[in-house]
C-alpha cells in the first residue's frame, strides 16, 4: 500500500481534506473516534495511526492541538515509530512551531521527512478544496508533498524550512481574530447607536472595511446564528500559540494580546463551542 496516501484525523477539517485527496490518490485514513471513521466517505480506513504509517509513505496529519500532535508522533507506540525509512509526514495542523521542529529533528534521525503544512479557508475551504497552504519543509520535500497538496488547496505556498509553515498561520490567524474582534465591537457600538448590523455592512462592505471575515460576521451576527467550521475555543488555542511564540521571540503583540482576551472572555462566556462570530454576545446588553 506504499503507494497510498496515509491520513490520521477525521474531523472538520480533515474528513473532507481526506475526501478530496482520494480523487486524486487512494488514501488509508484513521481516527481515535470511532464515529468520525466510520462516517469517513472515499477512503480505506485503518485500525491505528500506527497502521496507516507502517502502511504508506507519505502520511498527513489533521489533528486539534500541539499537544495532541506531538503525542500521536513521538508517544510510546506512535505513527513515528511506524514510519519506514523514506517516509514523508505532513502535518496539516495549527500546532508550535517549536513543535514541528522537534518532531522534525526526532524523524529525521529515522530518515523520515517532514514538513509543517497548516491550512487556512476553514471548513468550506476544506470541502471545496480551496484551501491556502503555507509550508515550512525541505525545497525537495515541498516537491514531494505539492502534488498532494494541490488536492485538497487552491495555494500552496513554502514559506521557509519546518516550522515557518506554523508561523505563517499563526500570523494569518493574528490578523482574522483581530477582525472578529474588532468586527464585534464595531457592530455593538453601532447597534447601541440605532443601526442595525445589516445596514452597516451593506453600508461598508465594499469599503476599505470589506473582508471575507466581514462577510462571515455580518450574516451570523444579524441572525444571532453562530455554526461551526472553526470555534471560539479553536480561535483562542491559536492565538495562545501566537503568543507562545512572541514570547520565545521577545516580540511584542499588544493588538493580538487583546484579541485573545476577548475569545478568552467569549470562552468564559460559554461560546466556545460555537463560530466565531459568536464573540458579539459579549456586548448583547447593547441590545442588538
Amino acid at each position: 500500500m506504499a503507494d497510498h496516501a496515509g491520513f490520521v484525523g477525521l474531523g472538520v477539517m480533515g474528513g473532507p481534506m481526506s475526501q478530496n485527496m482520494s480523487k486524486s490518490f487512494p488514501v488509508l485514513g484513521f481516527d481515535a473516534d470511532p464515529a468520525r471513521l466510520a462516517a469517513a466517505e472515499g477512503i480505506q480506513k485503518a485500525r491505528s495511526a500506527a497502521e496507516v504509517g507502517r502502511a504508506c509513505s507519505v502520511v498527513f496529519l489533521s489533528l486539534p492541538s500541539a499537544d495532541v500532535v506531538e503525542e500521536v508522533v513521538l508517544g510510546s507506540g506512535g505513527l513515528g515509530a511506524a514510519l519506514r525509512r523514506g517516509s514523508l509526514l505532513v502535518d496539516l495542523s495549527t500546532s508550535l512551531p517549536s513543535v514541528s521542529r522537534r518532531i522534525a529533528e526526532r524523524l529525521a534521525a529515522r530518515g523520515v521527512d517532514f514538513a509543517d503544512a497548516p491550512v487556512s479557508g476553514g471548513e468550506g475551504g476544506a470541502r471545496s478544496a480551496s484551501l491556502a497552504i503555507m509550508a515550512g519543509a525541505d525545497p525537495a520535500v515541498f516537491d514531494r508533498a505539492r502534488p498532494y497538496l494541490a488536492s485538497i488547496g487552491k495555494t500552496a505556498v513554502r514559506v521557509g524550512a519546518v516550522g515557518a509553515g506554523g508561523i505563517a498561520k499563526l500570523v494569518n490567524n493574528m490578523i482574522v481574530a483581530s477582525t472578529f474582534a474588532v468586527i464585534a465591537e464595531g457592530m455593538a457600538l453601532a447597534v447601541a447607536n440605532g443601526v442595525s448590523v445589516t445596514d452597516l455592512y451593506d453600508a461598508i462592505r465594499e469599503g476599505w472595511a470589506g473582508s471575507r471575515v466581514l462577510d462571515v460576521s455580518a450574516p451570523a451576527i444579524a441572525a444571532h446564528q453562530y455554526v461551526p467550521g472553526g470555534t471560539v475555543d479553536m480561535m483562542q488555542k491559536d492565538l495562545s500559540y501566537a503568543r507562545v511564540l512572541a514570547a520565545e521571540t521577545h516580540c511584542p503583540i499588544p493588538v493580538t494580546a487583546a484579541a485573545h482576551e476577548v475569545f478568552v472572555a467569549g470562552q468564559a462566556a460559554g461560546l466556545g463551542k460555537n463560530a466565531q462570530p459568536a464573540i458579539y454576545e459579549l456586548w448583547k446588553h447593547t441590545g442588538g
